[in-house]
């Protein structure tokens, strides 16, 4: 099986919400007759069902089954539309691949199946503990339903899914970057490739998508089978459409490298997801802020929780190794290349977006402030830069977003729940706002 089989299949996989309940169903047409042959040597009569009551009862059940998995479903499509539309359409996805999902929705089916196939077998004698088995299903599965109303009203708040997002994203950046920041720069320079007048270019000829994940050990055997190095054109979360270049190739070797054997070590997809693109993970908490701010919802503290969860990713990750982009063979020589986001790209993201939607709003200004002052305090000198010109533009989007000087100072005030964490606010001078205070005043939050 090749690597992109079985990419696709892993992600099929874990994406799937229809396969769980077919497995169900196949599970429920086994467990029947194993179930009827117990029941045919012990001969069970505890329930002490009759024929006519058991048909009604089992009867009854189906259709009662059948009308809960469809109200589930009808449940869970209405939490996902009003979720896309307060928060983000980037969470819908990731809503119907949550095993929570897939483990109610499973035995719903499995029991609607088997009440089905124990209806089918009530004849001249009623078999008791399959009628045991079916009444003790539906009431765990009544049971499951009342959990799932609950679950789909607390997974789906604004907290609860930026935590979400947030604790993928930490798996992801822990996962790729596993090596600490080393300590006194950071990894290799960018590879110088071979000179060549022309590289040859490998162009996309599959359907156009966003790239997902490439295979970097199968590009590295390439290269160093071909004595060439190899240029991967886009990087992870790229759209790439047909007829753009996705290689390059360098070297004495390349022409005899396979075109098919380079792109079918690229798995594309509709959109992107969190798996080896951490960048998405800021992407997606960083839409649901900017649309927490927009003049249609207005709701800054949703923004303010979604910088939390950004402090808290760019703070592990400024203390982790990035990753240079650069395959090297035993050699040292180097066979592959990529493009990877540097630490003042996750900045940029996490920040400039945020930060021009929240001028005028002083609660996530605030936030920001804080997040910039005590990430300087704690991230690696050489990262401290990035930060700093980020507190500056901010800086100066407070100065032009408030017109009254002392709002621009409360703007201006560091504050990790954007009002409410500090007990007391201190004016201090601004001097690029003219405002001279000289006697220190105090607000009471």
């Amino acid at each position: 099986m090749s690597w992109l089989l079985r990419y696709r299949v892993r992600t099929f996989l874990r994406s799937s919400l229809w396969l769980p309940a077919v497995a169900s169903v196949a599970a429920a047409l086994v467990a029947a007759p194993l179930i009827r042959l117990v029941d045919d040597r012990t001969r069970w009569t505890l329930m002490g069902f009759g024929i006519d009551g058991a048909k009604a009862l089992t009867s009854a059940l189906s259709s009662s089954l059948l009308t809960l998995v469809v109200f589930s479903f009808s449940v869970i499509l209405l939490a996902v539309q009003v979720a896309g539309g307060q928060l983000s359409p980037r969470v819908i996805a990731r809503i119907y691949r949550t095993h929570r999902l897939k483990a109610v929705l499973a035995p719903f089916v499995f029991t609607y199946t088997y009440t089905l196939a124990a209806l089918g077998r009530i004849e001249d004698r009623v078999p008791q503990l399959p009628m045991l088995v079916a009444v003790l299903a539906s009431l765990c599965s009544v049971a499951l339903f009342l959990y799932l109303i609950q679950r789909a009203g607390l997974d789906l708040r604004q907290g609860a899914v930026l935590s979400s997002v947030a604790a993928e994203t930490r798996t992801v950046i822990q996962t790729l970057y596993p090596h600490p920041f080393p300590a006194p720069q950071e990894g290799s320079p960018a590879p110088d490739l071979p000179a060549a007048p022309v590289p040859i270019t490998v162009v996309h000829t599959g359907p156009s998508g966003v790239l997902l994940a490439f295979h970097a050990a199968g590009l590295l055997e390439l290269a160093r089978s071909a004595a060439c190095t190899i240029e991967l054109v886009p990087q992870v979360g790229d759209f790439l459409a047909t007829g753009e270049d996705c290689f390059r190739l360098y070297g004495p070797g390349a022409a005899a490298v396979s075109g098919a054997a380079l792109r079918a070590s690229l798995a594309l997809g509709s959109e992107r997801i969190l798996g080896n693109d951490p960048a998405f993970g800021f992407r997606i908490l960083v839409d649901i802020a900017i649309k927490a701010l927009s003049p249609a919802i207005n709701d800054p503290t949703t923004g303010s929780l979604a910088v939390d969860q950004i402090h808290h990713l760019l703070h592990l990750l400024s203390q982790r190794k990035l990753d240079p982009g650069v395959v090297r063979d035993a050699s040292g020589t180097v066979r592959l290349a990529y493009r990877t986001p540097c630490w003042e790209d996750f900045v940029t993201l996490a920040s400039t977006e945020i930060r021009l939607c929240s001028a005028g709003n002083p609660q996530v200004t605030r936030r920001l402030q804080a997040m910039f002052e005590q990430l300087i305090q704690v991230v690696p000198a050489e990262r401290s830069a990035a930060l700093r010109a980020g507190l500056a533009l901010l800086g100066r989007t407070i100065d032009s977003g408030f017109s009254d000087p002392e709002d621009r100072i409360i703007a201006a005030t560091g504050d990790l729940q954007g009002f409410g964490s500090r007990q007391n606010l201190y004016y201090a001078e601004r001097a690029n706002d003219g405002l001279s205070v000289s006697k220190t005043k105090e607000i009471r939050l």
